[in-house]
């Protein structure tokens, strides 16, 4: 494996974020309708009509059935742009952070790859935090159009035009606290995890930095990402999906109060709603981007992440 260390600064740099653009895109358009199965399954029990046992399969059927295939993409332009930011900066700010602490130290554990990758999941998340919320909304639009009501939104522009009038500037970063709990965890878990198993592998002899390495990576850290983020990741929906009510009340006054009323409600195991449609997203994300940004990065001459 490659040292990790390029010259050629601002252009390297540059690259970096181009190809990790494009491979986020790729891999957020293929698993995207996960994801908006996965969000529909935590909103599931907030309400007294949504209070009976569903299933990731009923979730997807019901979808399909109310607005066809092409409601499984709905909020995917947002998801996008989100990602535009997002990515680029967790996984271009872990590299040269991990690329620092290294030199530094002469040598990087796991323990400091977790801190550094949540670290940079937190940045990352504060830029694309309304992106995020806009997604979440639209996603969560499909609600309406499955009881016969017109959507709130039709599109993603028009979406945070309404949010900014009826909330303020300040009602984009709605949620970001849960946000931020949930983006270090999961890049603790994603990133961290990725690149100790990766090297794992190929120090091991398992195989050597290719894609089965790669695969064998992204599901560990897939798994590792899920387990830690997805009490975060319920809170981060609900807090995100609520708008306030005519009486300018909330149902929830905090992401601890969402915490307490969804166990006091629902128990514990709905901390980890659609923890599988998570867990199924983001093993195929994270295969899809990691082999995709493995490759252009070989094609651009660039060292092995």
């Amino acid at each position: 494996m490659k040292s990790g260390h390029e010259h050629g600064g601002v252009d390297t740099a540059q690259t970096k974020i181009l190809l990790t653009s494009f491979s986020a895109m790729v891999a957020e358009t293929t698993t995207f309708p996960i994801d908006l199965i996965k969000t529909r399954l935590q909103l599931h029990g907030e309400s007294l009509s949504s209070s009976r046992p569903t299933s990731a399969y009923r979730v997807g059927l019901g979808i399909v059935r109310e607005q066809s295939v092409v409601g499984l993409y709905s909020g995917l332009s947002p998801a996008i742009i989100r990602h535009l930011f997002y990515t680029p900066i967790r996984i271009v700010g872990y590299e040269h952070l991990r690329s620092v602490v290294s030199a530094d130290n002469g040598s990087f554990s796991i323990v400091g790859k977790a801190v550094v990758g949540g670290t940079s999941g937190v940045m990352a998340q504060i830029i694309a935090s309304p992106a995020d919320l806009v997604k979440v909304r639209m996603q969560a639009d499909g609600h309406r159009v499955n009881q016969g009501l017109r959507p709130q939104y039709s599109g993603p522009f028009d979406a945070l035009n309404k949010i900014v009038r009826a909330e303020g500037f300040r009602g984009l970063w709605k949620g970001v606290f849960p946000n931020i709990q949930r983006a270090f965890l999961v890049n603790m878990g994603e990133l961290a995890c990725y690149d100790h198993a990766k090297q794992f592998v190929i120090r091991s002899r398992i195989a050597d930095d290719n894609v089965y390495a790669h695969t064998l990576a992204s599901i560990m850290s897939g798994l590792a990402a899920t387990s830690l983020s997805c009490p975060a990741d319920v809170v981060k929906t609900r807090m995100m999906n609520q708008a306030a009510k005519k009486e300018g009340k909330y149902l929830y006054n905090s992401s601890y109060d969402c915490l307490v009323k969804t166990v006091k409600v629902e128990g514990i195991r709905a901390l980890w709603k659609g923890f599988f449609p998570t867990w199924a997203r983001l093993g195929p994300w994270q295969f899809v981007f990691w082999v995709t940004y493995e490759k252009f990065r070989k094609f651009a001459g660039l060292s092995s992440f």
